[in-house]
């Protein structure tokens, strides 16, 4: 069976989950899964992992994430984006210029503090945020810490404001959009949302699911792709066999601020390992037999 993992253009109006079914039919697998999450009106990067692949979506989730967004001015959804009951609309505001808008946008680069949108997939009380909002219980989102690395403007005409944001995983867009327009004291909100870059995942690379239709396998990308972010380490010759067979590695010194590594053997990918600086020990974490051959 195929494996290795597929970089997909995910259109508006589908679900992460409706992709999956997609591909499940297209390279005619059960064994698929995704990484990073979708709201179903964004469009852009999913990275989706065919067959044994599918054991390495977990390493994904500390990617960094880059997006293409929309920021609408003089309202605000219970929502978020524009597709929400609208719950404060004003008229009569007056616009950013130019540098008052850099200059707001400057005060949420770097780490920050940001709170959730109550329509999210975030679990409270053995619930999904959404559901108890549909429910219409009140909801509390805690804070949360993320990082946003950078902030460009691309467009701003009237009270529309396109923005490239380079950020660390857990950050809410909408979130971003609701915030910024309460720096501006004007209610803003989420219009288009498209990623951009999901770690080594680019959307110059990605297919629509109509090339994944024609390409089949061709559009395969080797499993490691996923894990490229973390640190390589390359076995010992002699160690190799030991590895592939679960056994630690002893010994070792490396210099890696993850303790996660990317381990290879004979400069083929072997799987994934966890470093122990103070016992100087690798032990194996996932294996990729197949691969190892």
């Amino acid at each position: 069976m195929a494996a290795g993992f597929l970089n997909v253009l995910k259109p508006p109006g589908m679900s992460s989950h409706d992709v999956v079914g997609q591909v499940r039919k297209i390279f005619h697998t059960k064994r698929v899964g995704h990484a990073g999450t979708l709201d179903p009106g964004a469009a852009g990067v999913l990275p989706v992992a065919l067959g044994n692949a599918a054991r390495l979506v977990e390493y994904m989730s500390s990617t960094d994430k880059s997006y293409r967004l929309e920021l609408l001015l003089g309202f605000s959804t219970d929502t978020g984006d524009d597709g929400g009951k609208i719950i404060e609309c004003v008229e009569d505001f007056t616009l950013p210029n130019r540098e008052e808008l850099l200059a707001s946008l400057q005060g949420f680069l770097g780490v920050i503090q940001q709170r959730p949108p109550v329509y999210s997939a975030i679990k409270l009380q053995g619930k999904r945020a959404y559901q108890l909002a549909r429910e219409n219980q009140t909801v509390e989102m805690p804070l949360r810490q993320v990082t946003i690395r950078a902030l460009r403007l691309v467009a701003f005409h009237a009270s529309r404001i396109v923005l490239d944001m380079d950020c660390s995983k857990g950050t809410y867009v909408r979130s971003f959009c609701r915030d910024f327009g309460e720096s501006l004291k004007i209610p803003a909100t989420m219009g288009f949302l498209l990623r951009t870059r999901v770690g080594k995942f680019h959307l110059h690379d990605a297919f629509s699911l109509e090339e994944l239709a024609r390409s089949g396998e061709a559009a395969l990308l080797p499993a490691e792709k996923a894990v490229e972010h973390l640190p390589r380490f390359d076995m010992p010759e002699h160690r190799i066999t030991a590895f592939v067979n679960g056994l630690s590695t002893g010994n070792i010194d490396f210099d890696a601020k993850e303790s996660i590594l990317r381990v290879y053997g004979r400069n083929r990918f072997l799987g994934m390992g966890r470093y122990e600086a103070a016992k100087r020990e690798l032990y194996p974490l996932k294996v990729f037999r197949e691969m190892s051959d």
